[in-house]
């Protein structure tokens, strides 16, 4: 998703402007340092001929930089389509069209109409959705392998930077909300279908917890 929203309201931010802003700051730039960190955690998890689900992934950057590195085939789920015009185009320059399902999809509302993926990736997604806890569940019961997410730092600043920021919107009568979940609570819905933490960064504005699979046999 690529920003930070509750379902209601996604589409009047986050249009086609914002969708063509973020796919020239690729171009230009390449991967944010968050999301970079998230694609290291997976290469180090072992990608080649992976299967990756990513939950509101935008434009698809993150996806490509893992095509590149040996994933497979990549699934994206959006809650509006805003994104489409650039995802293709981004793809297509990269030669990985063929590669690159996008599918429009809320899957905390519907998890049986994707299938399992051995990898997950949900970046600036958690803070997106106030059910946290049923999305994170879903998606960690879809990740064969691994999961990775990103969320913003939950400190008083955040809080703060978020609540003026929705009263921003309330005033505008937009649906938008952002969220600061609690990271503990977060980090115990990705367990709750079996997988477990085995990676942490703290940024200064956002967090990445990665969790991997037990190996077979273990415990």
């Amino acid at each position: 998703m690529s920003g930070c929203c509750g379902p209601s309201g996604y589409d009047d931010l986050f249009g086609p402007g914002f969708s063509r802003h973020l796919a020239r700051r690729y171009r230009k730039r390449g991967l944010d340092r968050t999301a970079t960190r998230m694609v290291a955690f997976l290469v180090e998890q072992g990608i080649e001929g992976a299967s990756v689900l990513e939950i509101g992934g935008g434009v698809g950057d993150v996806q490509i930089e893992l095509l590149r590195r040996g994933a497979a085939r990549t699934t994206n789920l959006e809650l509006v389509d805003s994104y489409e015009a650039d995802a293709a185009a981004l793809a297509a320059e990269a030669g990985m069209a063929d590669r690159v399902t996008r599918r429009r999809l809320d899957l905390a509302t519907d998890p049986s109409a994707v299938e399992p993926h051995d990898l997950v990736v949900l970046h600036r997604v958690v803070c997106c959705y106030p059910d946290y806890q049923r999305l994170l569940g879903v998606a960690a019961s879809h990740a064969t392998r691994a999961l990775v997410y990103s969320h913003p730092r939950a400190n008083a600043v955040s809080r703060l930077l978020f609540g003026t920021q929705n009263l921003f919107f309330r005033l505008r009568r937009s649906g938008f909300r952002a969220f600061v979940h609690d990271p503990a609570a977060m980090t115990g819905a990705a367990e709750s279908t079996g997988l477990r933490a085995a990676f942490r960064h703290r940024g200064a504005a956002w967090h990445v917890v990665g969790l991997t699979a037990p190996a077979a046999g273990a415990p």
